[in-house]
């Protein structure tokens, strides 16, 4: 099969859906490749280069709608673009049906296959072909990118000489694929990070990357991540209330706020109101990444960078991922390859579209003159979350003083217990023992419980970086055992003996590992 990417006609748009790398892999699965010329310059990507790697360069878009058999692009296509289609063509690329219905009914009446690569279920095998969060995770990235270079300040907290700047505070409602790489941005460049999300089952993957979960005191069920296909669902109006409630409360604390929260098929849900903004401080951003479906704030403008009277920055860019278009180019390009590989099954270059198969048939809206969205629910689950753990309730201060009181009480009678039994021991030996026996097993004994005492109140993760002042321990007991090897007794000989050998294995093991250690830390 022929695969083209035509240059993308849409205002501002960067991307290409081929790129080199990926046309060499197109080639492997049998295919043969073409690219209109220049589409791939916005994105770094030179024609010289799509040569190198055996691409077909077409002077025109016209051109290459008829000679390609497959039509790869990154966004939706124009009304021109899709009566270039004909039966027994096939286009890729982002399509949104539930938005676009006079496109899907074009798309129908042309005859040609359209994969839309926003259809692709959320299922395991298919996260190689997820365009959606290949592109919210550059998004996400990029918002917080965004939100500094409109911020008067740190991101991270400083003490100089001229005085301590507070590190700012950023709020990142919706913890997606997008609020997930704003979350781990953020905290990455120091910033005091806060998140919220409808789904609870989220809250340990976002304190796992150094930010508070942001809970409501209001319990409502929500559906399962595998029912949801891992997206997020319409609230209760009361459950709505409840949340903007707290968002009030956390304007006015909040330097950045970036929003990421869509529903599938729906407006963007309004979260961040006109008084959340009259509350925030001067000099404060707010990123709506929702900004193409309506805006989760009330005031962004869509494709504008606007500021408000009390000095609040609205950043409403639909392009995010267009401003790394050499990164969102290469993720999108290896999405569809991953997706003709699975058209390809037999690696010849010929292409079975399985209309069985849940990958495929998920993405596909139309076929064979028919309109196929939407798709019938996959044979297998989403991806499912974690149900969350439990929020563990904080103990009080008289609750903890009880609690030690009772591990002291333990300890005091396990350590009573100890020295009974090691004191009846000692009785029974001192009445059947030498005196110098006594000697010797008195030291023993007291050492065994000084050693433990001490020993057990060190952390686990002190024990191995210790391990030098063990050696020089082990090395006094050699030095007692070889006194004791002169003795004329045999059992004392034997036992001096074996106090060496464990001891130098201590010594020399001990060296081992804290030259290790050491090796750790030094630079190559």
């Amino acid at each position: 099969m022929k695969i083209g990417a035509p240059r993308e006609t849409h205002k501002g748009e960067s991307r290409v859906a081929m790129t080199p790398k990926s046309a060499q892999e197109l080639r492997k699965l049998g295919h043969e490749c073409l690219i209109e010329t220049g589409a791939g310059t916005k994105a770094g990507f030179t024609d010289e280069a799509y040569r190198e790697a055996g691409v077909t360069i077409v002077e025109d878009a016209a051109k290459l709608y008829e000679t390609a058999d497959i039509v790869v692009k990154v966004r939706e296509p124009k009304d021109e673009e899709i009566e270039r289609l004909s039966k027994g063509k096939t286009l890729i690329s982002f399509f949104y049906p539930g938005q676009n219905e006079a496109l899907l009914e074009a798309a129908k009446t042309s005859g040609a296959t359209v994969i839309a690569m926003d259809m692709v279920p959320r299922i395991s095998r298919a996260q190689k072909m997820d365009a959606l969060s290949s592109m919210a995770n550059i998004a996400g990235y990029r918002a917080v990118i965004e939100a500094g270079s409109n911020f008067g300040r740190f991101f991270t907290g400083q003490v100089t000489a001229a005085g301590k700047v507070p590190p700012a505070k950023v709020l990142v409602v919706g913890a997606g694929v997008a609020g997930l790489a704003a979350i781990g941005t953020s905290t990455s460049l120091g910033a005091i990070t806060y998140a919220f999300d409808v789904r609870p089952e989220v809250a340990e993957q976002v304190e796992s990357m150094g930010a508070e979960f942001v809970y409501l005191d209001f319990a409502e069920e929500t559906k399962d991540g595998a029912e949801s296909g891992g997206y997020a669902s319409v609230s209760s109006p009361e459950f709505r209330e409840a949340q903007l409630a707290k968002f009030r409360e956390l304007a006015p604390d909040m330097d950045i706020v970036i929003t990421t929260a869509l529903i599938p098929g729906r407006e963007a849900p309004e979260l961040w109101t006109r008084d959340m903004v009259e509350s925030m401080k001067p000099g404060s951003v707010i990123v709506d990444l929702a900004a193409e479906k309506g805006g989760n704030c009330k005031l962004t403008v869509m494709d504008e960078k606007i500021v408000t009277d009390n000095g609040v920055t609205i950043v409403g860019y639909t392009d995010f991922p267009s401003r790394m278009a050499t990164q969102s180019s290469t993720l999108y390009a290896t999405n569809i390859r991953h997706m003709m590989a699975d058209l390809t099954p037999g690696k010849d270059g010929t292409v079975v579209h399985d209309m069985e198969d849940d990958v495929i048939r998920g993405a596909t809206v139309t076929h064979d003159g028919e309109i196929t969205y939407p798709p019938p629910k996959p044979k297998v689950k989403a991806i499912a979350a974690q149900k969350p753990k439990e929020k563990v309730k904080e103990k009080t201060p008289e609750e903890k003083r009880a609690e030690e009181k009772a591990a002291f009480a333990a300890q005091t009678k396990s350590q009573v217990t100890l020295l009974a039994v090691g004191g009846g021991l000692v009785l029974f030996a001192g009445l059947f023992a030498p005196a110098s026996f006594m000697q010797h097993l008195i030291v023993f004994v007291l050492s065994v419980f000084v050693g433990f005492q001490v020993i057990w109140g060190v952390a686990h993760s002190l024990h191995t970086p210790l391990m030098a002042v063990t050696n020089a321990i082990s090395s006094i007991i050699i030095l007692g055992a070889l006194m004791q090897i002169g003795s004329g007794s045999a059992f004392v000989i034997i036992l001096a003996a074996l106090a060496v050998f464990l001891a130098a294995i201590n010594i020399f093991g001990g060296f081992l590992v804290t030259r290790r250690m050491l090796a750790m830390f030094q630079k190559s």
